[in-house]
């Protein structure tokens, strides 16, 4: 007789059990309706905080989490707040803009996702968007059009909001007046005696969309003044600025708006590298107020910019969530103060 050696026995290579609401009611002591409202912040729902504190605490136990899906096949609709990623260039001023914004959509129990969509435009971007089926689209920039607006209602989104210098057809709208940054821009250096105005134009792809309501503001500011604008094309970077700088007495300029605040920094370092006096030669006005501005010298003048409150979208995303029927909203923001420092 062969005896057979005993093997020793193989771990197991199935996934461990995915935990449920159930499983949590039981750890908890508590019905599976109780913890679908604590975990889903059910405010309409009154339960005790001692009873909240044990459901989380199960939950965390069990390395449990709700089933968006689920969720969303109960509500009717999903949580998710869609937000493509912007395709140009975006600074300081907008990213704290977009970190309250997430803060406060939280608040109101949306989950947030950021579509990095690189390459898909128009409608092609929308029908990607569709696939996620989002609640709502928050746009920033521009791109989208009517055509798009009506794709992502008919896979289900009850709130397409732009943000931009023009509205779009079906869609609610933050208007972000660039124009009124430029006119205050132009404005500020005409008072400050100047005659002969350049204003410089990113050439990152996608900006133009900004910077032309900027240049058109500070051609009406300057019109029937007899002061001249020079368009003055600019890349981001240290030798574009540096050739630009090379050539300047040749424009014949005393002021510059430069678009933002990143882009005066960049060209005023150059200009002075080039010997280049601020302001005794050329004026310098930027845009965005950064802190950055105020640590140069000389300090640098900029056009302070109120974007709206974080909060004041989460809520206006939220109100058409819950009513979808209405009529689309307009909001003009981005106020432009003036911020006067040694640059001009």
């Amino acid at each position: 007789m062969v005896e057979i050696p005993e093997r020793p026995d193989r771990p197991s290579s199935a996934p461990p059990a995915v935990p449920t609401s159930a499983d949590v009611a039981r750890l908890a002591g508590v019905s599976r309706a109780t913890v679908s409202y604590v975990l889903n912040n059910a405010g309409a729902v009154r339960i005790s905080e001692p009873t909240r504190r044990r459901v989380r605490a199960a939950a965390e136990e069990l390395g449990y989490v709700p089933h968006a899906a689920a969720r969303s096949l109960r509500a009717g609709h999903s949580r998710m707040v869609l937000m493509p990623a912007p395709n140009v260039p975006v600074g300081p001023l907008h990213g704290r803009f977009i970190n309250e914004l997430q803060w406060a959509l939280s608040r109101l129990d949306y989950t947030v996702v950021q579509y990095a969509g690189i390459g898909l435009h128009g409608d092609e971007a929308a029908r990607a968007w569709a696939e996620l089926r989002p609640v709502a689209v928050i746009v920033p920039g521009g791109g989208l059009g009517p055509r798009g607006v009506q794709i992502l209602k008919r896979s289900g989104a009850r709130a397409v909001v732009t943000l931009g210098p023009e509205r779009v057809d079906g869609a609610h709208a933050l208007v972000m007046d660039h124009y009124g940054v430029g006119h205050s821009a132009g404005a500020h250096l005409l008072a400050r005696g100047c005659r002969r105005i350049g204003v410089v134009i990113p050439q990152e792809p996608g900006l133009e969309y900004f910077s032309k309501p900027r240049l058109e503001g500070v051609r009406c500011a300057l019109e029937d003044t007899g002061a001249a604008v020079t368009e003055v094309p600019l890349a981001y970077e240290e030798e574009a600025a540096a050739r630009v700088a090379r050539g300047w007495r040749s424009l014949g300029l005393d002021a510059v708006f430069a678009y933002n605040d990143e882009y005066a920094m960049l060209l005023m370092r150059a200009l002075q590298d080039a010997g280049v006096g601020i302001p005794e030669e050329t004026a310098v006005i930027g845009a965005d107020d950064l802190l950055l501005g105020r640590l140069l010298r000389p300090r640098l003048s900029t056009i302070h910019i109120e974007l709206p409150s974080g909060r004041f979208l989460a809520e206006l995303v939220d109100r058409v969530v819950r009513d979808p029927g209405g009529v689309p909203e307009a909001h003009k923001v981005l106020g432009a103060r003036v911020v006067h420092r040694e640059s001009s």
